[in-house]
């Protein structure tokens, strides 16, 4: 399913209990709900796996708390914001959690007031791709919106063209030239809070 399937009339049936769209959620958003979460619990596979359990067993049991209009049809906002909680709980029993958890609330304030000014600052187009800096990549596409990630994995992890991914996706080639930019811009920015806040515990730490 599309994220914008994810409306009233999918929660009327999933509420309702059709294991069709129970099991919609879980396909939709295990992908993002991991990479969102891998980071924030250090890298742990099993922390990680626990958390996602988690988070959708509690999806399914407060589903009626999920309103589509606020997150535009798609869960997965939605889901990310009950996985805050799963996270702080898992960390709460692990040596150091504490202060990850507390960096990755920094990190996350700094996210928001990126993410407030993305409509009002020039457009950059760049891609931070160094070896060295693969893991913040990584972090920072976990980061960004499923729309942003998905048009720039297309493009700069899989090799698609622009004349492909609008083939694929029935769109213009100036659409998705549009789109990449916004998702350039959004990743750039994303980074580079990401990259402040970790220089700056590096320097507390030391």
């Amino acid at each position: 399913m599309s994220p914008g399937a994810f409306d009233q009339a999918w929660r009327a049936r999933a509420l309702a209990g059709e294991p069709d769209a129970v099991a919609a959620m879980s396909d939709h958003a295990l992908a993002p709900l991991w990479q969102f979460c891998f980071y924030r619990v250090g890298k742990s596979r099993h922390l990680c796996e626990e958390v996602v359990q988690e988070t959708l067993l509690r999806a399914i049991s407060e589903l009626d708390r999920y309103d589509p209009a606020r997150g535009g049809d798609d869960v997965v906002p939605w889901l990310k914001g009950l996985a805050r909680n799963e996270i702080r709980r898992a960390l709460a029993h692990e040596p150091g959690g504490a202060s990850l958890d507390q960096l990755w609330q920094r990190i996350d304030r700094e996210f928001l007031a990126v993410h407030r000014r993305l409509e009002t600052e020039p457009l950059a187009d760049e891609v931070i791709a160094r070896q060295e800096t693969s893991e913040l990549v990584n972090a920072a596409m976990a980061q960004i919106s499923t729309p942003h990630r998905e048009v720039l994995e297309a493009k700069y992890v899989r090799g698609q063209t622009v004349r492909a991914l609008a083939d694929a996706w029935k769109t213009t080639e100036k659409a998705i030239e549009s789109r990449l930019s916004r998702a350039r811009v959004a990743f750039r920015e994303t980074f580079l809070a990401l990259v402040r806040t970790l220089e700056a515990e590096h320097a507390a730490a030391t």
